[in-house]
């Protein structure tokens, strides 16, 4: 007889499996394209599939062929960031941010390697510079991406850049050597800093957000056009993120010079 544990865990997979197919760039999927891309006979991804609909997990797309995640993953997620703390401690400062420089503030936490976008408090300049909440964007081109990548353990910080690098701009490197010098300017100065690298013409500044323990929980940055971000107000937005992020830690119960 099979064990049953060995099959749940098994069936828990595939679901896993089958919601990580929907993204930004295919919100909708049939039946056959989810079976083909998570290796699965059509009639078995089928029954997940019905599975997950009948959970409120994924429900049908106008056409009723296919599918596209439910709003029971929606519930989820708020049920999530309901808990960030830091999230909440946050949000003040990203607005008196945002009130005081004009350009758009947006917290993210580090998750697979990668910056996940939680909180964007938007720019009013007719030119925006901003993620979205829920998007994702690589870490060793980003100015939020650097600061986690130089406060992890040089073996993570590896395994992060292990992977293909894929150049965005003519500005973004890809030598894990000279990301490795640019970690090392972020542990000396205490923020990051992209000088278009993911983006042509777009400037960043970010600062580490810490829990009670030093560990960095979230990053707070400050994006903008190149022509808003020349070098003196690129120091005067950094200094004024490291006491935010300061300020933000300090309610988590962290003390700098403890």
């Amino acid at each position: 007889m099979k064990d049953p544990t060995i099959y749940n865990v098994r069936a828990l997979e595939r679901a896993i499996l089958i919601l990580s197919c929907f993204n930004d760039d295919n919100p909708e999927r049939g039946v056959a394209e989810i079976a083909r891309l998570v290796g699965l006979h059509r009639a078995t991804a089928h029954r997940i599939v019905v599975t997950l609909l009948n959970g409120g997990y994924l429900e049908r797309a106008s056409d009723g062929e296919r599918y596209r995640l439910g709003l029971r993953l929606v519930e989820m997620g708020l049920a999530v960031l309901r808990r960030l703390d830091f999230r909440r401690e946050a949000l003040p400062y990203m607005q008196a941010l945002q009130e005081r420089f004009g350009e758009t503030c947006d917290l993210s936490v580090f998750s697979s390697g990668e910056v996940l976008y939680l909180e964007v408090v938007q720019s009013r300049h007719a030119l925006q510079i901003a993620a979205r909440p829920g998007q994702r964007l690589p870490a060793y081109c980003t100015a939020s991406g650097k600061v986690f990548l130089a406060l992890l353990s040089p073996d993570e910080v590896a395994r992060v850049l292990s992977v293909p690098l894929r150049r965005h701009t003519d500005n973004t490197v890809t030598s894990p050597a000279r990301i490795a010098e640019q970690l090392e300017r972020v542990r000396a100065c205490g923020y990051g800093f992209d000088d278009g690298e993911y983006e042509v013409g777009v400037r960043a500044v970010a600062a580490p957000v810490r829990d009670n323990t030093g560990k960095v929980v979230a990053v707070i940055s400050m994006p903008g056009p190149a022509a808003r971000m020349d070098a003196e107000r690129v120091a005067e937005i950094a200094a004024a993120l490291i006491a935010a992020t300061d300020g933000i830690s300090a309610h988590m119960g962290w003390q700098r010079n403890r």
